[in-house]
Parts: structure tokens; sequence; C-alpha cells
């Protein structure tokens, strides 16, 4: 038998906070990856500080497990609709997929967006009812609904025959039969190694291989990710690199754009969860390999004197949000951290989207700053705090989504398909709230557990600012979860936040003198002590309009007031913003100035006298 026909390369797909990522940690466990004595901690794909805080995946991790005498390498892919980009480049590595379902929520917006990429890319999933043991769990009718969806979805006959296995990640067991003694891992390893086929590669021919996947290296600079289709891959090796586009993507036609030689300069495999570099890789492996200068998604690689043709473009949907990342220009700029200047951030924004395809970054011609566009405000909140984690002083403005025209020169917008699980006391609040959003309710399901499950087709624009109030709204019992669907006409205004802002006239230290008179004006964002300065926003106005305010004033002290009188006052604590917190309050007129220390809220135009000129002339 040929190596190749001995490996198996499959991602785990499903929506977030389905399991995916302690699935894996079982399947760890049960291939005995690491040695027994190993310190392990949970998630341990989840590498980044970032997806560990929040419990989510990020970025898609690769790795490797062996199984008897076959090797099995697993993509764990990001649940969030706004990692998206991550899911669509790395299914095209794989040969099928394990779709992951939660016996309680069933499918959900993430798992019928996944679910249509891989079926539309052929590919058999392998279906997995996790969580079966949770309170309430409904594996047949969690089951029932997937193949629904599968049907929907326009999947062929063979594709909608899929295995099932029910399983609870947790625990580490998945089983082909819920009657079967729960423990193991084993029918799992068994599925895979007979259901998913090996690689569809020629190992006899020439190389061929295209990038899925890029990551970065400040020693070793731009690497690539892909599956090698056909040959071998050495170390040293002269490759010729062509670039292509589409020419007519409905009819598959495509040309070249560029194309050069180059070398690969270092190989690597991964082994556990560890990249290790190898001298040579065979037809079938997922290889990480670095050389060229500059190596962009779907990018061809093939033997300089092959005849073979590049293989087509690979598609990436477009960015839906934008911002802009400004210069910090205000007056505690460099106190906290690094204040970068424009060429600075410009440079640490191109080197992300170098990685991050999802990513925009363009040069609108501002002198202070550029023009940033993503897939959500959960996917450029994260660069911006893992800006602010290296140090970096910036500023960025309200999110806005990207519009188009249309033939006939009508604004369209992206839309969103919204899934709402909430209390049923909190129905009527959410059915408001979004009705001014201009939110069309879909469909509604009584769960009979006390939970109503509303389903939404909404403008992105209405999300924009929702998710803190929803929370708010459902004391923090309720869940969202939504996707981009396309784009429609645009629908109208949508009235934004119903409260101003209490805005500092001054620099200084804060009082508790001072605020506590502005305690009851509304909700504070400081504490006494604090240093503000004049176009800082302090806190949350009970009121629709601004409010200027002086929070460093102190009272002035006579034979009848003492200095002492401070040490009773008594404060509210102060409401602190997170990125996203922050970025959903804001208004247009406002920036969130970020460091390392401090997420502040603050006026584009500080000054006061040139916010009005500004106002007059809007």
């Amino acid at each position: 038998m040929k190596s190749h026909e001995r490996i198996r390369n499959v991602a785990i797909i499903a929506h977030i906070d389905h399991g995916k990522t302690t699935l894996i940690d079982s399947i760890f466990k049960a291939a005995r990856t690491f040695r027994e004595n190993a310190r392990l901690s949970e998630r341990i794909m989840d590498s980044n500080d970032l997806e560990r805080e929040r419990g989510i995946t990020i970025k898609a991790k690769h790795c490797t497990v062996t199984w008897g005498d076959y090797t099995i390498n697993i993509v764990d892919t990001p649940g969030h609709a706004d990692f998206s980009g991550e899911v669509e480049r790395v299914l095209s590595l794989v040969d099928s997929a394990l779709l992951l379902v939660d016996a309680v929520e069933g499918p959900m917006p993430q798992t019928r967006y996944v679910l249509s990429r891989a079926l539309k890319m052929g590919l058999r999933p392998i279906v997995i009812v996790n969580k079966v043991d949770r309170p309430h769990g409904d594996p047949s009718g969690a089951l029932n609904k997937t193949f629904d969806l599968f049907v929907e979805l326009g999947a062929s006959d063979e594709q909608c025959d899929f295995p099932i296995l029910y399983g609870s990640g947790l625990n580490g067991w998945v089983v082909k039969d819920l009657d079967s003694p729960r423990e193991g891992m084993d029918d799992l390893f068994d599925t895979v190694i007979r259901f998913v086929p090996p690689p569809k590669v020629d190992p006899d021919g020439d190389f061929l291989m295209q990038v899925c996947t890029l990551a970065w290296s400040d020693y070793l600079g731009q690497i690539g990710c892909g599956k090698i289709l056909s040959g071998t891959l050495k170390r040293s090796k002269k490759l010729n690199q062509v670039r292509v586009a589409w020419t007519d993507r409905q009819n598959g036609s495509f040309h070249t754009i560029w194309s050069g030689e180059t070398s690969c300069e270092h190989l690597f495999v991964t082994q556990g969860l560890e990249r290790v570099e190898v001298e040579e890789a065979h037809a079938g492996d997922i290889v990480w390999f670095s050389g060229p200068d500059e190596i962009a998604l779907g990018d061809t690689f093939m033997d300089p004197t092959s005849q073979l043709s590049p293989l087509p473009p690979l598609d990436v949907e477009e960015p839906t949000v934008s911002m802009f990342f400004l210069v910090n220009n205000g007056p505690f700029a460099g106190k906290e951290g690094q204040a970068v200047t424009l060429r600075q951030l410009k440079a640490r924004l191109e080197r992300e989207s170098k990685t991050d395809v999802a990513l925009k970054v363009e040069d609108v011609g501002r002198h202070d700053g550029l023009k940033v566009s993503g897939r959500g405000e959960l996917h450029l909140a994260i660069l911006i705090e893992e800006m602010r984690r290296e140090g970096m002083e910036f500023c960025v403005s309200r999110p806005e989504v990207i519009t188009s025209r249309d033939e006939n020169g009508d604004v369209q917008e992206p839309v969103e398909e919204l899934t709402i699980d909430v209390p049923e006391e909190f129905q009527g609040t959410v059915i408001q709230k979004l009705a001014l959003r201009k939110g069309e309710l879909v469909s509604m399901e009584n769960h009979g557990t006390g939970t109503i499950r509303l389903n939404y087709v909404i403008p992105t624009r209405g999300l924009i600012g929702y998710r803190g109030e929803f929370l708010t709204d459902t004391k923090g019992l309720g869940t969202m979860s939504s996707r981009v669907i396309g784009h429609a006409p645009w629908a109208g205004e949508i009235s934004g936040r119903s409260r101003g802002s209490m805005v500092s006239v001054d620099d200084g230290q804060a009082t508790s003198y001072a605020l506590e008179n502005l305690q009851v004006r509304g909700t504070l964002f400081i504490s006494p002590g604090e240093e503000v300065y004049c176009g800082m926003v302090v806190g949350e106005h009970s009121r629709g309009n601004d409010l200027p305010c002086n929070p460093a004033k102190r009272k002035q002290l006579t034979n009848h007031r003492s200095a002492t009188k401070d040490a009773t006052v008594i404060l509210d604590a102060p409401k602190r913003l997170t990125v996203e917190g922050a970025l959903e309050w804001i208004a247009d007129d406002e920036l969130v100035e970020i460091t390392p220390s401090s997420i502040r809220i603050r006026k584009a135009i500080l000054d006061p006298n040139e916010r009005k000129k500004a106002a007059k002339g809007a």
C-alpha cells in the first residue's frame, strides 16, 4: 500500500461553542499523542491567550495524531462567523469533515454556513451529535434537524448518507450507538479510517500544490501551508510560483497575473501540535514551507519544467464592516505605551493582512490613519486587542458597514441571519428592540424548556451596538449568533444610541467631589484620581444630548468646608468598557483611544469650540 493511502485529512467544523476544541483534547488523550506524565491544559489547541480568555477559536489550527499505522491530520476551525475566512481556506486541505452538532441547540447559523461550504466542495461529512449527556439534550431531534439542513442545502444522495456518531467531547467518549458502553474514542477513529477517503493525489507525478493557509515568522518571513497534490517537495527545491485571477468566475475561467521562480528554503510537517522541520514530504502530506519573498492565498507552486496547469483561485468572502485606525494625537499619547507613527501603524496592519485574508487595509489619503475592513466587529476587535497587548497606542473610529450599488444604482447593504435563544419573559423586549433596528422576524420556536428561539433577517447595521444592550435586556441569559447571508436594498435610517456623552471640558485629576455630582446625571466610566483631559468622554449622560462637565473640579475650602468631608462620599463603581463594548457604544463623532493599560473614549475633535464649528458646518 502506498504511503498516501495511510493518510486521512479531516476538518472539525461546527457552530461556536459546540465543542470542537474540547473534542480534540479527548482525541489527543485517546491517541496518546503526549507522554502520560505531560501536564496538559484544557483546550490545548487554543494556544493564543485571547482564545483561552474568550473560550473561542480564532485561528485554524493543524494537528496530527496516529492510530495504528494511519496518520490523521486534523484541522480545528473557528466557529464564530467573523472568522469564517479561516474556515473557507482550510476546507480545501481536507478530504472530509467532522460536523459537530449540539444535542440541545441543534444546527445553528454557523453550522449552516460551514456545512454549505463543505457540501459545495464535494466533501462527505461525518455527523457527531455532541453533548448528548447534557440536561434537555435531544440527540434524535438534533439529528433530524441536521438531516433537514443537508437536504435544504442541496446535498447529494451520497452526502445525505452520512455516518452518525454520538458523544461527549468533555467526557472523552464517542460511540456509534447510544446503547453501547459510553467510553473511549475507538468508534471515532474507526469511522474516520473507514469512511474518509485517502487524499486524491498523484505520488509519481510532477510536484504541484496550492497555498491554502498563511502564517508569518519574524525569522523566516511569510510561511505558506498546503496539501501536496502531486509529486515530492524537497528542501532547497527550485519551484515555479504562479498567481492567477478570475476572468469569468461563473464560467470558471481564470488567467495568470504573475509567475516567477523561487525555492523552498524551510519545510515543515505537523507532529502532534508541533511543526517539525523535514528534508522532504510526499503527495498527500499537509506541509508548511518558507522561501518565497511573498506568498498569497491561492498561489500555485510546481516544478519549473512541469506542464501542469495552475489551480483556480480560492474564493474568500468580502469584508462587511470597516473602521479607521488612527494615530493617537491625544494629550496622553506615549504615556502608557508606544505611540506609533502612521508608518509603524501601516507596517503592522499590512503584516496582519498577509496572514489574514479576510482583512483589507486601505490608504484613503488621510494623513493620520488607514481604513481597515473585516468580517465583523469581533474580527476587528480581536486585531485591536492583539495590537494593544503588543504595547501599541492608537485610536479607532466607530465601525461602519460596507455598502455597494446594484446595476440600477441603488444602495445595497450586508444583511445577516440572526438566531436568538432567550427566556420567554424577555422575548417582548427583544422583539421590540430588533423591530427598531429593522429586523424582520422569520420564525419563532418554543423548545418547551422555557426558552424561545427567534430567527431574524436583519441588516448588519442593526446589530452594531446591540450585543451589549441584548445582554442587559436578557440579564445575561440570552444567546445570539449571526452570519452574513448576502446583500439587500438599504433598509433606511436606524436609530443609534439614545443617550449622550459626559464630556470633560478641563484637564486634571478626577475628584470625588465632582464625580458625586455627575453620577446622578448618568453612568460614569472613571474613578476618583484618574487623569482626564479636555474632550475625553467620562460617562454616559442619562439624556440624549452631550453634557459638558468638569470631573476635575475641586470645592473651595472655607472654615465651613473641610477637606476631610470627601472621605464620606459614596460613589457607584464605574462602568469599565472592553474593546468590543467601547466600539459598540461610541457615536460617529467619537473615537476609542487604545493603550496597553487603558481603553478611553474621546471626541474626535477635542476642542469644544472647534466641535461646535464642525457641527454647524455639518
